[in-house]
């Protein structure tokens, strides 16, 4: 197989991020064909998908595809399955994964469908080599995707494996961490680019101030992991990836980013946030303290603070959450002034409590759940007003 074949990527992400990742996507210099809620397209090959992994920050997953074509029962399944030159892809000693999305009605299990597709690839793979490949549900090594809406299926490869929020520089998540995609998608509706300074009071285990020095740098996230499933394509060119992660490693900012600040009141959090900073390479970027959030020591030089408080997920913590969103208001009211503030929430009525008026508010979803991004403008003299 011709790794600089043209063909169909597919680009996943989380709900709420297309809009940032079509921007990294075009930045990078493709060209979108098609674009939905979780997801985008475009023309190129799997060398294209090679440096999309390495440098796209708000994606899940670099799919790319095998086949399309009509298929109403198992046993066509298989036999479109297995009419694919997988023993071109797959070696006999690899390990194989399949994903099923299954939403057609001679299929009332995926796993189901997922068995039957495994079977069809390692089947191939032993009627050409003379061996079954291992199979299972680990996605760091060979993974494939399959699509089967009604009577048409879509059949990829995962080039990512696992998903590339899983950066791997997390060692000690804390509690209720922030996902990287989201966290860079965040920074990247701020506009941060590292010109200016960064504040990041209530920073958990780092995981906003990380994904900002490795914005601030221009370094790309995927030198941050060892293993990819396209490594573990028949035919991957460790070469040509080779060239490719120290072309990436060259980019640098042309001059120095601006400070970088993560404070927490907990010092395990910020132990944590130390730990998995120096894992991603980026500790002498950011200075950690530990304190209250309104104690947090302000650079001279304007720029911007975000915060990302608790939501409350009971009507006990919620009440014990409306004087710690009054005092982030209080403490961009007095610390703050001249810079922009955003506030990271779950929870609207809580942001009420802030006492300041948001100047826009950025959709996003944490997991689940609808959150928004607010902008505060904190000019000078900035004063209470009701939300």
């Amino acid at each position: 197989m011709d790794l600089h074949q043209p063909g169909t990527i597919r680009i996943t992400c989380a709900p709420g991020l297309i809009g940032y990742l079509g921007q990294e996507v075009e930045a990078l210099g493709y060209t979108l064909s098609a674009s939905k809620l979780t997801g985008l397209e475009l023309i190129g090959s799997l060398h294209d998908a090679m440096r999309l992994n390495l440098f796209l920050r708000t994606g899940f997953n670099v799919l790319f595809l095998v086949a399309r074509f009509q298929c109403t029962n198992p046993d066509e399944l298989y036999k479109n399955i297995n009419a694919q030159p997988w023993d071109q892809m797959i070696s006999p000693d690899e390990y194989v994964t399949v994903v099923s999305s299954v939403d057609t009605p001679s299929i009332t299990n995926w796993r189901f469908a997922s068995l039957k597709a495994k079977d069809a690839i390692v089947d191939r793979v032993a009627s050409v080599v003379g061996r079954r490949p291992d199979s299972g549900s680990k996605r760091d090594h060979f993974v494939v995707h399959l699509y089967w809406k009604d009577d048409f299926c879509q059949l990829f490869i995962n080039t990512s494996g696992r998903k590339l929020a899983d950066r791997g520089y997390r060692k000690i998540p804390h509690k209720a961490p922030m996902q990287e995609t989201l966290a860079a998608a965040v920074l990247l509706a701020t506009g941060y680019d590292g010109s200016v300074p960064l504040v990041n009071p209530m920073c958990g285990s780092g995981t906003l101030a990380i994904e900002a020095a490795l914005i601030a740098s221009g370094r790309p996230p995927g030198l941050l992991r060892s293993n990819f499933g396209f490594m573990h394509h028949k035919e991957f060119d460790a070469d040509a990836w080779q060239a490719m992660r120290r072309e990436a490693k060259k980019i640098r900012r042309r001059t120095p980013p601006a400070p970088i600040v993560a404070t927490d009141v907990d010092p395990e959090a910020v132990r944590a946030a130390k730990k998995n900073a120096e894992t991603a390479g980026v500790h002498r970027m950011i200075d950690f303290a530990v304190c209250d959030f309104a104690e947090t020591r302000m650079p001279h030089d304007k720029g911007i603070v975000i915060l990302n408080p608790e939501y409350g997920e009971r009507l006990g913590e919620v009440s014990a959450l409306e004087s710690t969103y009054k005092s982030i208001g209080d403490f961009f009211k007095q610390k703050c002034s001249g810079w922009t503030g955003y506030i990271f929430t779950g929870n609207m009525s809580l942001a009420k409590k802030v006492g300041l008026r948001a100047s826009r508010r950025f959709e996003f979803f944490n997991a689940k759940i609808e959150c928004r991004l607010l902008k505060y403008e904190l000019y000078e003299g900035t004063r209470r007003t009701p939300e």
